[in-house]
């Protein structure tokens, strides 16, 4: 079958979008890689009413509700899609619908330090009002890598939920151990947790096959795929983007709204023409 919209991403931008569109009666088809950014988190926060719910449990009940209202959710690794719209996934299968919206989200790519990446989201953490109350007044490392122009910021920021934050230059940083981290000096700095600003690289590969491609962010912080307006129309006709992948800074409640407006204007683009005036 071809349905009216297919979503590329099951996170919280992808799954509002699919509701809003399964309330406006239209057939809705959800592709998830099961690859969330926020996956190694033990909760999300700042979201009204779901504070500290897991990543699983939010998506579980997000699909749930696209389901309740029509739509089909299946995994899946989408590795091309092409005019029409034709989306192929990694498994040879192919899905056809009338426009798109893409909500796939970012990859965070951390320093190449030694036992880094093996804390991600549970001891290395990258955003104060994600996780700052959780580790108030605990001993932190903000670790500051070179040509970053926000450390300052970031030490006076984190100091608001800790007295004991320390700066550590990644230049000195041998690796993340156990206690804390281990200086190329030698000496050991006692952390129980570490603060890194991660570069983000859009999941959006599979676009350049229908013209649109990421691009670096304005503020430096890796690429993205923009919009060309506040709906997440992009410069593709059919093709929307909301969430992470259209904005790096977008936190879940706010990726969920930009999937809601993506959502109710690509049912607005599938109206039939309105007849002409005699």
């Amino acid at each position: 079958m071809t349905y009216d919209v297919i979503v590329i991403g099951g996170g919280p931008a992808g799954l509002s979008g699919a509701v809003a569109l399964g309330r406006a009666l239209r057939s809705v088809l959800v592709i998830d890689s099961g690859q969330g950014r926020n996956a190694p988190a033990e909760g999300i926060h700042n979201f009204l009413t779901r504070d500290g719910m897991s990543p699983e449990e939010f998506r579980a009940a997000g699909r749930a509700e696209v389901e309740r209202y029509g739509g089909t959710v299946i995994e899946g690794e989408v590795v091309s899609a092409v005019p029409g719209f034709e989306v192929k996934l990694a498994d040879g299968t192919v899905h056809r619908s009338r426009r798109l919206l893409v909500t796939t989200g970012l990859v965070d790519r951390l320093p190449e330090v030694p036992g880094l990446a093996e804390g991600w989201g549970s001891t290395v953490l990258h955003c104060p009002y994600c996780h700052g109350y959780e580790v108030r007044g605990r001993a932190i490392g903000v670790i500051g890598t070179p040509g970053e122009q926000m450390t300052d910021e970031k030490l006076r920021l984190w100091g608001q939920w800790s007295p004991d934050v320390r700066l550590l230059p990644l230049a000195e940083i041998a690796a993340v151990e156990k206690d804390g981290v281990r200086m190329t000096d030698g000496t050991l700095v006692e952390r129980e947790f570490l603060v890194v600003t991660t570069r983000v690289e859009a999941r959006a590969g599979f676009l350049g096959s229908l013209g649109l491609e990421a691009v670096e962010h304005p503020m430096g912080i890796g690429t993205y795929v923009p919009a060309t307006d506040p709906t997440g129309r992009t410069e593709v006709p059919g093709v929307w983007v909301a969430g992470n992948v259209a904005d790096p800074m977008a936190q879940v409640i706010t990726s969920a709204a930009a999937g809601l407006m993506a959502g109710a204007m690509i049912n607005v683009d599938l109206l039939p023409p309105a007849p002409d005036k005699q």
